[in-house]
């Protein structure tokens, strides 16, 4: 078994993955509506490999939805939790830094363009909250029934966890940027320095956390079958 300096090890690897690929995406390809489905495809398939390269050894969550969504139905222990909490967040940060040197001649807004964010005159607060609150649950729901749920065959999970992301971006891409993950806006938005992005911060807290949580408690307490309450993923135990 892993050990928790490993797990969050792998936990910041594949979160900086996620946001590296991402932003950097967003800027060869000019925009989400100029390219949606090249930008869901990068980060889609950026999750599905760092999941199959480190999901044997932290259960590849890469996402605070995904980790406070199962520490609030059990499946983690807080100090751990805090744990991946850090390494996750620390790895937007690292990632949008690192970004900083190879975005051009104007790489704070390059940062500000790759980061999702929403146009408050096309759609309002509550309907970009309600709406990656959808996104996210359906994505953390299938991540807790490939990965934390015995019956599925765990050969695929890395795959099918990478269609939900671009599922989710093609569906909320132009409109919200389809965060659906606190670390993949707070380090890109923050060192970007845009006051109307990092003002947006909070709606991509509240939006995908609640997704994330009543995606585990209805996996966990409606559909998960008594003999498989037991975590698949031994590494998300700690």
């Amino acid at each position: 078994m892993a050990t928790p300096i490993q797990k969050c090890i792998a936990e910041f690897l594949g979160t900086f993955a996620l946001c590296f690929v991402g932003i950097l995406g967003i800027h060869h390809m000019g925009s989400w509506e100029a390219a949606l489905l090249g930008v869901a495809l990068a980060h889609g398939v950026t999750i599905t490999v760092m999941i199959a390269a480190v999901g044997h050894i932290s259960a590849a969550h890469f996402n605070p939805s995904v980790t406070i969504g199962l520490l609030a139905v059990g499946k983690m222990k807080p100090g751990l939790a805090a744990g991946y909490l850090a390494a996750q967040f620390l790895a937007g940060f690292a990632a949008a830094g690192l970004l900083i040197p190879l975005l051009g001649d104007a790489p704070y807004a390059a940062l500000s363009a790759g980061t999702p964010s929403f146009d408050p005159e096309v759609i309002t607060i509550p309907k970009v909250i309600l709406l990656e609150v959808i996104l996210t649950f359906f994505l953390v729901f299938m991540i807790y029934g490939c990965g934390f749920d015995k019956r599925p065959p765990k050969s695929s999970a890395a795959l099918y966890i990478g269609m939900a992301v671009v599922m989710g971006i093609l569906a909320g891409g132009p409109l919200t940027g389809a965060a659906m993950n606190p670390a993949r806006h707070l380090g890109s938005a923050m060192l970007s320095g845009d006051a109307a992005v990092i003002g947006q911060t909070w709606v991509y807290w509240v939006g995908p956390l609640t997704g994330g949580v009543i995606a585990c408690a209805l996996y966990r307490f409606v559909l998960e079958l008594p003999d498989d309450e037991t975590d698949t993923a031994p590494s998300a135990e700690g």
